[in-house]
């Protein structure tokens, strides 16, 4: 296939994000292969022309976004300390200084994802990768440069990108992207947020928790569609009484610039039938985002995408219809989190190059939401139990107040939910809300449990087909927390199933889309 000076590869990765640096660096130093990673440029705001390795979790997700959350538990630490007998002292967060600390923490781990891919004996080349023809891949570099790559296999991982609603005045709000480098809000400034899912809720708690006024505009009933009913309920609670306003059943109509500098948020609340205007410093739009496949000549290399969303599809093993083209990740919009893109990413190169077909396994996939307090999950909901299995499920909830906030005063309690299948005794669904992270004041030592810690090792239990005689029959670790899975006794309620199957369904068949 080489001529021309073209240079001749066995994978060609556009994308250098979770999944497509994990992909990359297996396929070069596990199994030998000649392979090459396309990037953008290193920028903290993603555009057609700005990237970097590591992607959207090192950049501008997961990574910056957890930094964040611990800033903004700072203020809850020192306010929970008075209830121990420390004196009263809360003093103004500098954010300028935060977000600068955390710029050169997100550069460091830039330079980290470039030195794995160099060491495993990947050629990393800045650009922007062009699929020309199923075994060729342009690289238009910066400075005007071109070079073209062939390879016998091309694998898409390009992630996805946060999109705004289309509303007047859409323009003047900002996204995910530039809310984690913002640091010119006015110290007590108003902050809208538009939505209701993982990045709307994680950011109302930060902006909350670094002195801001945060309202929540969510267009449905509740927050966290796709989650436990009830845990939703407790995590919009929880936020009320961390002094966030959230508006359920609202529309967002327009943004206006107003004449002190600021924007006019106005709104439509569908439930009260009336409208309103918000004076808010700063709108964030958590409206979704939307796989990242334009201009990278994906239609014209004949790869189909989907109608609607313009997600690349691929079949159980990451194959697109054309033979030597591959994707992973938010690219395919199958289950939008990093741990599941390196997951696809190993697969794929076992398969590709391990001579063993391997199909990624999306059954019980933990997640984490990390609003304050935060919430775990594993497994299926309530809902999905009922709508899913054939037969019964017991219902075991616990609720109780973590024994920090006994001498705190905080009025925030844990949540636990677990689901049991009664006709297998199997554990099928885990959710937990709370506690907080205790965390020392003069660091950002964790030194006790959440719900994200807990639910990880709760995931490998229910991968394991547990039961819950099997949690009856572990000795809990007392006093925690996570004692409580393997106290509960008395289930709250029993529940007729209405669906097919006999053996419990994960994730996937549950239709689950990171939401």
């Amino acid at each position: 296939m080489a001529g021309n000076g073209d240079e001749q590869y066995d994978l060609v990765t556009i994308g250098a994000g979770s999944g497509g640096v994990r992909a990359s660096r297996l396929a070069a130093g596990v199994y030998g292969q000649k392979v090459a990673v396309i990037e953008l440029p290193f920028g903290f705001v993603s555009s057609d022309t700005v990237g970097g390795a590591g992607g959207t979790c090192v950049i501008r997700g997961c990574v910056p976004k957890k930094l964040l959350v611990y800033a903004s538990e700072f203020a809850e630490q020192f306010h929970d300390a008075e209830g121990f007998g420390w004196a009263k002292t809360s003093p103004p967060v500098d954010v300028k200084k935060l977000i600068s600390r955390k710029a050169a923490e997100v550069e460091r781990l830039n330079g980290v994802y470039s030195q794995i891919l160099s060491r495993a004996g990947v050629e990393v080349i800045e650009g922007r990768g062009i699929v020309l023809d199923p075994h060729t891949v342009e690289v238009r570099g910066a400075d005007g440069s071109v070079r073209r790559l062939k390879t016998r296999n091309i694998l898409v991982a390009t992630g996805g990108r946060a999109v705004k609603p289309k509303l007047p005045g859409a323009e003047l709000g900002i996204t995910s992207d530039e809310a984690l480098v913002l640091d010119n809000v006015p110290e007590g400034g108003t902050i809208v947020i538009v939505g209701a899912g993982y990045i709307a809720v994680e950011f109302a708690g930060i902006f909350r928790g670094l002195g801001y006024n945060v309202h929540l505009v969510v267009r449905g009933p509740e927050v966290l569609r796709g989650f436990d009913d009830e845990c939703r309920a407790v995590v919009r609670e929880n936020m009320e009484k961390r002094g966030i306003q959230v508006h359920l059943q609202t529309n967002p109509t327009k943004l206006e610039r107003n004449a002190e500098g600021g924007i006019d948020f106005h709104y439509y609340d569908n439930k009260e039938q009336s409208g309103g205007i918000i004076k808010a410093a700063q709108v964030m739009f958590a409206t979704g985002r939307a796989p990242n496949s334009r201009g990278i000549g994906l239609e014209d290399a004949g790869v189909a995408l989907d109608e609607k969303t313009r997600a690349v599809k691929v079949d159980e093993y990451s194959h697109t219809n054309v033979p030597s083209i591959w994707a992973i990740g938010d690219v395919t919009d199958r289950m939008n989190l990093t741990p599941v893109a390196l997951m696809e990413g190993k697969a794929l190169v076992a398969t590709l190059f391990g001579g063993k077909k391997t199909v990624p396994d999306y059954e019980n996939v933990p997640t984490a939401v990390f609003c304050q307090p935060p919430l775990g999950t594993v497994g299926l909901t309530e809902d999905q139990a009922i709508e899913q299995l054939h037969g019964e499920i017991d219902v075991y909830i616990s609720r109780f107040k973590p024994m920090k906030n006994t001498l705190s005063g905080r009025d925030e309690r844990t949540f636990m939910k677990m689901i049991v299948h009664v006709p297998t005794n199997k554990v099928v669904g885990c959710h937990m809300l709370g506690p907080q992270p205790t965390r020392s004041l003069c660091s950002l030592l964790q030194v006790g449990p959440d719900a994200g810690e807990i639910m990880q090792g709760l995931g490998v239990a229910l991968k394991c087909g547990a039961t819950k005689a099997q949690f009856d029959s572990c000795v809990g670790i007392h006093p925690s927390a996570a004692e409580e899975w393997v106290t509960m006794s008395t289930a709250a309620r029993r529940v007729a199933c209405k669906g097919q199957f006999a053996e419990p369904l994960g994730a996937e068949a549950a239709g689950y889309k990171g939401e």
